[in-house]
């Protein structure tokens, strides 16, 4: 299988020369899979402390509106998040895309933080607490959305029902990205899953800073590929039976 993990441009006009640059790169790898940041299609609003209704709803709108582009990395399944209304929850939704099947719902953001450029726990609330593999394409997926990665046990139980990839879409500062490529390589150690994650990134001076930094790591945190600025877009070729053999061997055997 081959997997395409990317950061594109917070701003809007960056974010659309990204796209278009990310599309001819998944045409011309023929990647059969793309990690999408978090909430991808709109500028990061939770820099701001105080929910404001008219943001949330241009947020969905935005999104809604992408959704019609997914076609353009067909026939790659496309992963990622996005903002959802549920009843009189808004939540931060892990989706699964597949052309002939359309969007599946797969997970819902659960830990969330609340600081200076991250005033997540203020705009949305947390899901239900589930974190179920979901199957695509023969693989079976766990979401850990950004800040959902630090709880290892949440990848260790995803390695115990089987998870080939733990998907990450982030949107995290640039000060932080080695913090989180060591979280990552930890997440698929105690899974035994490929961890891979896709990020925004921005300009300097920016409310929040947004580091970009994708990645694709290997079941025994092996680091198989990394974004940057010149070469925004990975792809790698991976072998889903690693992650199964994985699950056989140390620490992933070790009983509860």
């Amino acid at each position: 299988m081959k997997v395409t993990v990317c950061e594109l441009g917070d701003d809007a006009e960056e974010f659309a020369r990204d796209w278009e640059r990310l599309a001819a790169h998944v045409r011309a790898e023929a990647s059969d899979l793309v990690l999408l940041p978090e909430m991808p299609f709109y500028p990061w609003f939770a820099w701001r402390r105080r929910f404001d209704r008219a943001i949330w709803e241009a947020l969905i709108a935005a999104h809604d509106a992408w959704q019609a582009h997914l076609l353009e990395l067909a026939p790659a399944v496309v992963l990622g998040s996005r903002p959802v209304n549920r009843g009189e929850k808004r939540l931060n939704e892990g989706f699964v895309w597949e052309a002939g099947v359309g969007y599946r719902a797969a997970h819902v953001k659960y830990y969330l933080p609340d600081e200076d450029g991250f005033w997540e726990a203020s705009w949305y609330q947390r899901g239900d607490g589930q974190f179920t593999p979901i199957e695509s394409n023969g693989a079976k997926i766990g979401f850990q959305i950004c800040t959902d990665l630090w709880f290892m046990e949440r990848a260790r139980a995803y390695g115990r029902a089987g998870a080939h990839i733990i998907a990450n879409p982030r949107a995290t500062e640039k000060g932080t990205v080695e913090k989180w490529l060591t979280g990552g390589r930890v997440a698929a150690i105690a899974s035994g899953a490929f961890c891979l994650s896709s990020n925004h990134v921005n300009p300097a001076g920016r409310a929040a800073d947004l580091g970009g930094q994708g990645w694709i790591v290997g079941p025994d945190g092996q680091v198989l590929g990394l974004t940057s600025r010149e070469r925004a877009f990975v792809t790698v070729e991976i072998d889903l039976r690693e992650a199964e053999r994985a699950k056989q061997t140390y620490p992933r055997y070790v009983l509860e």
